[in-house]
This record gives structure tokens, C-alpha cells and sequence, in this order.
């Protein structure tokens, strides 16, 4: 067994009896993760309004089709979680975009 092979185990073996309630060192740590807004239709469409730019650049801007856009425009769908995080940071700062166009 390899010597990052043995870690993982030991790790296993300390999650395992932190889940039993046995001694371990295990140390829990948690984290909450505020949700981005949700964007519905007219806030796409306003927020790609605002920022002056087409479905296509707003794509391109997202890394997405200019399809989805247009789906999300039309109430067709919402954007997921990264798309929410993207829209939502260029609402806050407008100014971001031009750090990805090209």
C-alpha cells in the first residue's frame, strides 16, 4: 500500500469513528454558503439590458450557449448556481465584465 493510500485509510477509519461516537481527533468544521439570488426572466433580461450588451456577449461573458440566454429571457428556464453567482457579481459591479470580454 502506498503511502497516500495508508492516509486515506487512517482518515477513513478517524470519519468512521467520529460516526460511531468513539474517541477520534476528528475536527469538524462547518460552513454556510449564502445562495446567490434567483433570476427570474425580467431580471436577466434587465440585468443584460443594463449592462448594454447582447445574448450572445452575455453568453460568451458565461461560458453558455446565447440559447440558454434566450431560454432564460423567455421564462424557459433559471440559471443554475455558477450562472446565478456570475449574474449576480456582474449586477453588484458592472465593471467586471470588461475583465472577461475578448
Amino acid at each position: 500500500m502506498a503511502k497516500d493510500d495508508s492516509y486515506l485509510m487512517q482518515n477513513l477509519k478517524e470519519i468512521q469513528a467520529y460516526f460511531k461516537g468513539e474517541p477520534n481527533d476528528v475536527e469538524v468544521h462547518t460552513v454556510t454558503i449564502e445562495l446567490p439570488e434567483r433570476f427570474d426572466a425580467k431580471a436577466v433580461k434587465q440585468l443584460r439590458k443594463n449592462l448594454n450588451v447582447t445574448q450572445k456577449t452575455m453568453a460568451h461573458l458565461l461560458g453558455i450557449s446565447p440559447r440558454t440566454v434566450e431560454s432564460w429571457e423567455i421564462g424557459r428556464a433559471e440559471p443554475n448556481g455558477s450562472s446565478r453567482r456570475l449574474l449576480e457579481l456582474f449586477q453588484k459591479d458592472p465593471k467586471i465584465i470588461e475583465l472577461l470580454k475578448d
